[in-house]
This record gives C-alpha cells, structure tokens and sequence, in this order.
C-alpha cells in the first residue's frame, strides 16, 4: 500500500496543517480522529490496517486529517474565539482538503468522511452541511450536539456546527434535502457497551430528526459487548466503507 505524508500551509488556519494518504487512488474518503486527535492516530490504532484491502483493490483512498479540537471543541477561554476556530477548520477541510484529496485521487465526484468519537461529529457536520461536497458519512460513537461541548451556549456558529440543532429546524423544502434524501447515504453507529451511553441516546435522536425529513441514514446499534474504544472501531469501519463503496459515486 502506498503511504504519503503531507505538511502544507493552510490559508484559513494560517499554518501547516499535516494529513496523510494511504492508497493508490478509488474514492476518497476523509478521516476524523477522535478527540483531540492527531492525523496518525488512524494508523497507530489499526484503523488503517483495518481498511488495508479496500485500499490495495484500489478501491479506495484515506486521506487522515489534524484536528484543532484544542483550540475549539475542547479549548479553554470564552466560547466565540473558540467556535470561530473550528469554523475556520471547518473551511480549511471544505477548501483545501477535499479539493486535494479529489486531485491526489483522480476522483470525478464527491468524498466520503469519517470518524470514531468527536470525529464522528466532524464527519457527519461535513456531510449534512456540505452534501454538494460529500456523498456519504460513518458516523462512529458520536454526540451530535454542540451543547455537549459548549455548555449550552449558542450563536451562530455553534447552531452551524451543532448537526442536532440546525437539522431539526431544516425545512422540509430545503435545496439539500433531494442531495441528503437521494443522493447521499449516512450511517450512525454506537455500541451499548462502556462509555457508550451519549453517543448512544445522540445516533437515536439525530436518526429521529433526520428519518422525520425523508433524509437517508442507516443506524446501527451493536452489542452490549461494544465500548468506546478503537479496537470495536476498527471492526465497523471496514464494514461500513464496503457498504458505501458498492453504493456508487
């Protein structure tokens, strides 16, 4: 498998910003560290040995991101500085990282994301946000809720970064909802295991929310056995990337 490692400037962040790329080339797919994560954690906790097939058949291309949560998520000081970081985060992965990923792989089409924890948030943001940019997001152990982070402070940028909040007042007519119902394809999973509980109780209201406006997702609730961590991760990302990759472009 070809491995490439990247540090290139960022104009949003105003500094490098670090990702690799595992593959030859098939459809791109950007991965999320948990909390606090860096872009090798996928590598260093098998993640990436676990999808090794799919990226030797061709089939696919895992581009692994930094995260900022530090400095946003999971930042200390008030509340707007930190919110306005992850919204230029959040514009570096949608301008600069999602055009790269689309030229290092030759794909003519839209990305898929991914993430295990707080990255399950970054992926499936990105997705309900941007689906004229990504056709399907796996969404792993996730709370889909800003106020879990914020402690229940809102403007706008947390209504923009809080999926739970923004999808339940989308309205039913909204120019996304064809690309998300038709076009697009998300799956939420959570364990019934230790430390599961949140990200449980958040894949069952944000799937209540989404299925309410006709939006595709596919929930997936394992096992009492299923905890927070990466070895379970590992076992449901490649299961879910087949589902994905065999659904189209």
């Amino acid at each position: 498998m070809e491995v490439r490692y990247f540090k290139e400037p960022s104009r949003f962040l105003n500094r490098d910003m670090e990702f690799k790329v595992y593959g030859q080339g098939g459809q791109p797919c950007i991965a999320f560290p948990c909390e606090c994560g860096r872009f090798y954690d996928f590598e260093n906790n098998g993640m990436v040995q676990a999808v090794a097939p799919l990226l030797e058949e061709g089939r696919l291309l895992l581009i692994t991101v930094d995260s900022i949560d530090r400095e946003s998520w999971n930042g200390e000081g008030p509340a707007r500085p930190r919110i306005e970081m992850q919204e230029r985060w959040h514009n570096y992965i949608c301008e600069e990282i999602i055009p790269r990923a689309l030229q290092l792989s030759a794909w003519n089409g839209r990305v898929l994301t991914a993430g295990c924890s707080l990255g399950a948030l970054h992926a499936v943001n990105l997705y309900l946000r941007r689906p004229d940019l990504v056709r399907g997001a796996i969404g792993l152990s996730g709370i889909y809720s800003a106020a879990y982070f914020f402690d229940g402070y809102m403007d706008d940028l947390v209504y923009r970064n809080s999926p739970m909040d923004y999808m339940a007042n989308m309205p039913a007519d909204h120019s996304y909802i064809p690309l998300l119902r038709d076009q697009g394809k998300l799956i939420l999973c959570a364990g019934q295991g230790a430390f599961e509980n949140d990200a449980l109780a958040s894949t069952q209201e944000l799937t209540h929310i989404l299925r309410n406006l006709g939006v595709n997702v596919w929930k997936d609730i394992w096992g009492t056995d299923v905890v927070h961590d990466w070895p379970w991760w590992c076992k449901q990302l490649p299961y879910f990337l087949r589902n994905l990759l065999d659904t189209g472009n």
